[in-house]
């Protein structure tokens, strides 16, 4: 049966924490009644990822994998496990377990109700260092001001969207927070919600200085000027 919903996780070396996200994940999609997948995007984990997706796949038929031999990093996995989402309707999130499943029922709600084609999460009560609250703050006022996508917090991955909307998405660096932004650019309709935010039980963040800063900055201006010579990262110039 071809799934109505996709769920769509990038993952590396998240052991320890992707089975309890799945576990609740895969209730909440059970609860809301319809037919659905969820995608694994191994990012070329080093880690025990790999033995946890396994036992995911064999306790959840409607886990799947997508197994990349090397780290591409988290906007190429999305994508890649975008192009292979089925469903008409498509839900994202983190595999780190902060961002929490049981908030997708009110974003495909808002999705479901014809008012916004791109439902996202927005984070008001983070759980994360005070460094990286603050540099985070400060990126998404300056995104905002420059791309105009009217989002508080591009950088949360708790989003549900219509499949239409991925026609705005292509290889790009870090695609994964700027999707408001192209959505918006593409003439799709974008709203937000507030959702919760969890702190980080395993691991550690893969975002030092440069990502949270320079790199963000440089693709920021990078997008900002293929806005204005209206090119889209999705279409052929």
């Amino acid at each position: 049966m071809k799934p109505a919903l996709s769920l769509v996780i990038p993952v590396y070396n998240e052991a320890g924490n992707l089975t309890p996200l799945l576990n609740t994940a895969v209730d909440v999609l059970t609860a809301i009644g319809r037919p659905f997948e969820i995608i694994l995007v191994n990012d070329g984990s080093t880690d025990e990822t790999g033995t946890e997706i396994a036992a995911a796949l064999a306790r959840w038929p409607p886990c799947g994998e997508i197994r990349l031999p090397a780290q591409r990093g988290q906007a190429a996995a999305l994508l890649i496990g975008l192009s292979a989402a089925r469903g008409e309707l498509i839900l994202t999130m983190d595999g780190d377990g902060q961002n929490d499943p049981r908030d997708l029922p009110a974003l495909l709600a808002l999705v479901d109700s014809g008012a916004v084609d791109l439902a996202c999460g927005w984070r008001v009560d983070r759980h994360d260092s005070w460094l990286r609250r603050k540099m985070s703050r400060l990126a998404n006022t300056v995104r905002r001001g420059v791309l105009d996508d009217g989002v508080h917090d591009a950088g949360c991955q708790l989003r549900v969207f219509r499949r239409a909307v991925c026609a705005a998405f292509g290889p790009m660096e870090l695609l994964q927070s700027f999707i408001p932004a192209l959505a918006v650019a593409a003439g799709f309709r974008v709203g937000e919600i507030p959702v919760r935010h969890h702190a980080r039980h395993h691991g550690e963040s893969q975002y030092g200085l440069g990502r949270l800063w320079w790199r963000p900055a440089l693709a920021l201006l990078t997008l900002r000027w293929k806005i204005w010579t209206g090119f889209r990262p999705g279409r052929k110039p």
